[in-house]
């Protein structure tokens, strides 16, 4: 009779096998062996255990049901509100995720309720003073598409700016803002940088870092007076309301 590979075996954790083929997230994959939902060649699978890349694994109907009914939430996150844990006596974007606050024009198929919110994570972070497109997901694959550290899903930004010195902005110095500038000592990524009106500049970023156009802006003269997420891959905030949600839809995609 087969038996399960030893936790310890040569291979790779399942868990990350089954991240790696799109199945589920790390996270959802534990929960799956866990509760005997996944086999390996046949044979019930244990938590931690390791098999090679290539290795034939079938799932029960039962995971793929519990992966389809957890949502995700695109919320309008205004000014003052943090996007994950609360701090600093600030609350998180989260709590905002009340039946009261569902836009009247979302047309998405579903009908809320508490156990929505069990699990419920930002897929990214926004600043507690910049507004606009942030993503709560219960789905584990897609926080792994938006903030994985392979992830090159696009979010474009509008943001107000001002020279710190009088004058336009120099050109070279504009430049420097699609490439050629590093935080903590990284280069970063090249930028999709461009003027959408005299005082607003419109980025595409395919990365993440921590007050990363803020402190772009800074390091060629501008300070930033506002900064608004306006999309993340396909999907965009348009005229959801400040401090408003709606779900993701059936046939939206960020990627």
């Amino acid at each position: 009779m087969n038996q399960p590979e030893s936790p310890h075996a040569e291979g790779v954790r399942l868990s990350k096998v089954l991240a790696e083929r799109g199945l589920a997230s790390r996270r959802e994959a534990d929960e799956w062996i866990e509760a005997g939902w996944v086999k390996v060649n046949g044979v019930a699978a244990v938590l931690g255990q390791r098999v090679q890349p290539d290795v034939q694994i079938e799932i029960d109907p039962r995971a793929k049901r519990e992966q389809a009914q957890r949502v995700t939430i695109l919320l309008h996150k205004p000014i003052g509100y943090v996007s994950g844990q609360a701090e600093d006596g600030y609350q998180p974007a989260s709590v905002l995720v009340q039946p009261k606050n569902r836009w009247a024009e979302d047309k998405a198929p579903l009908q809320f309720h508490p156990g929505q919110l069990r699990g419920l994570a930002p897929a990214g972070r926004l600043d507690i003073d910049s507004t606009g497109l942030l993503v709560l997901t219960q789905d584990g694959r897609i926080a792994k598409q938006l903030i994985g550290d392979d992830s090159g899903v696009e979010k474009e930004y509008l943001v107000r700016v001002q020279t710190v010195k009088p004058g336009p902005l120099p050109p070279e110095q504009f430049a420097l803002l699609q490439h050629g500038l590093s935080l903590d000592g990284r280069q970063l990524r090249p930028a999709r940088v461009s003027w959408a009106n005299e005082d607003q500049l419109r980025f595409v970023l395919r990365e993440g870092r921590k007050r990363q156009i803020r402190r772009m802006c800074e390091l060629v003269g501008l300070k930033v007076l506002g900064l608004k997420r306006v999309r993340i891959g396909s999907v965009v905030l348009g005229k959801l309301p400040p401090g408003q949600w709606r779900y993701l839809r059936p046939d939206e995609r960020f990627a």
